[in-house]
């Protein structure tokens, strides 16, 4: 098996302001990627289990919420490993866009 593709995003909203803005932002966020496909959502508390589909590869994993920041642990296929260091760098960058801009 694969080692996760981890990624941590700080933020200085607090647990519940974080969690909000995440349950609103990420559908937009998916809805801009076009290979994405989400195929579960679920939100346990502070942590989201899901799994998404690109380029007909499923991947699956969580996101936890903290106080002060946020870690993405996602199991990547073999065919999709090839694309973690760009997942990982569009994953940070969309996270901090949702956890840092004003609403």
């Amino acid at each position: 098996m694969s080692a996760p593709l981890i990624v941590s995003i700080p933020h200085r909203l607090g647990r519940e302001e974080a969690t909000r803005r995440l349950k609103a932002g990420l559908t937009r966020a998916v809805s801009s990627i076009p290979v994405l496909k989400v195929d579960e959502e679920r939100w346990e508390d502070d942590r989201m289990v899901f799994r998404v589909r690109a380029l007909g590869q499923a991947a699956s994993g969580h996101l936890d919420v903290a106080d002060d920041h946020v870690r993405l642990e996602v199991t990547l296929p073999w065919l999709l490993q090839r694309f973690a260091e760009v997942a990982q760098v569009a994953i940070r960058n969309r996270g901090n866009l949702l956890l840092t801009k004003r609403s």
